[in-house]
């Protein structure tokens, strides 16, 4: 019994660790998983190198919701850089959740299934405040509006724009944002998310980036770069340390040339507007 899905990342344009209130749009990288069940009773992940309890713990938490005793081996592959911003884990754990439902032969409502999700990385601590904004534009694609404490999606929509993704060569985690630094810029967040409940995406991010940037000591070169090259939308893309900017075509390779001299990778992609899929067909 074996199941297979995918599902891609995502980007920030307001994070919620200030205020709860976040905001963030899919892109065209991709994580594919597959789940294969067994009669073990234990859900094990085989990812080399890369810490698996979050997604053994979706497998579980799946199993449990639809009254199964099945044990599983998990597997991923992405083409999203780790502990970079760009929501490796809400994607995987979308992923291997989708996956589950295929090896069981069954459906769940996707907003429901991503937040099987967010149970999961609350449990194993990988998240501060459930990344609900983040899963959901994994699982949906397109621009998300959420409000994390309520559990709540505000709103969502189509999102069509090139994306230019500055990744450096360090990784930050999640849990180790400075949670009090964060919340002091509340008042610019607030400000951010009215924006982008106005669907004024791209000065909410350029609000969100120098905000979390100054809370944070990251730098915020890459966005005046990306200002000065013609981006309508920039920001740090979660806590850092990848940053994400909302480009049309003429402006893709004056950016590129201008983040390549900071260090890291650049990478080409686009606003993504799928939603996370089952089956073989990834």
């Amino acid at each position: 019994m074996k199941g297979y899905a995918s599902a891609n990342g995502a980007a920030t344009i307001l994070n919620a660790v200030a205020t709860w209130k976040g905001s963030a749009f899919g892109i065209g990288l991709k994580t594919t998983a597959e789940v294969e069940l067994d009669n073990s009773g234990c859900v094990k992940g085989d990812v080399p190198g890369v810490d698996t309890r979050l997604i053994e713990r979706c497998v579980e938490l799946v199993l449990r919701r639809l009254g199964c005793t099945y044990g599983a081996t998990v597997r991923t592959w992405s083409e999203i850089p780790v502990a970079s911003g760009l929501k490796s884990s809400s994607t995987a754990a979308n992923a291997v959740i989708l996956a589950t439902l295929d090896a069981l032969d069954r459906d769940m409502d996707l907003i429901e299934a991503a937040k099987i999700g967010v149970i999961a990385a609350r449990d194993v601590g990988v998240t501060i405040t459930g990344a609900l904004d983040d899963a959901l534009a994994s699982m949906l694609g397109g621009v998300v509006v959420t409000d994390n404490r309520e559990m709540k999606l505000l709103k969502r929509e189509y999102l069509s724009s090139d994306v230019l993704l500055l990744v450096p060569d360090r990784k930050l985690l999640s849990g180790d944002t400075d949670v009090r630094r964060s919340r002091l810029i509340a008042p610019l967040a607030e400000v951010a998310f009215d924006l982008a409940m106005r669907g004024d995406y791209e000065r909410a991010m350029i609000l969100n980036g120098f905000a979390y940037c100054g809370a944070l000591g990251l730098s915020t070169e890459p966005l005046l770069e990306a200002l000065e090259a013609g981006a309508r939308g920039v920001s740090l893309s979660g806590t850092g340390p990848a940053y994400a900017a909302l480009v049309g075509d003429k402006e893709l390779n004056a950016l590129e040339a201008a983040w390549s001299p900071l260090g890291g990778r650049v990478i080409r992609t686009k606003a993504n507007n799928r939603c996370a899929s089952k089956g073989r067909g990834i």
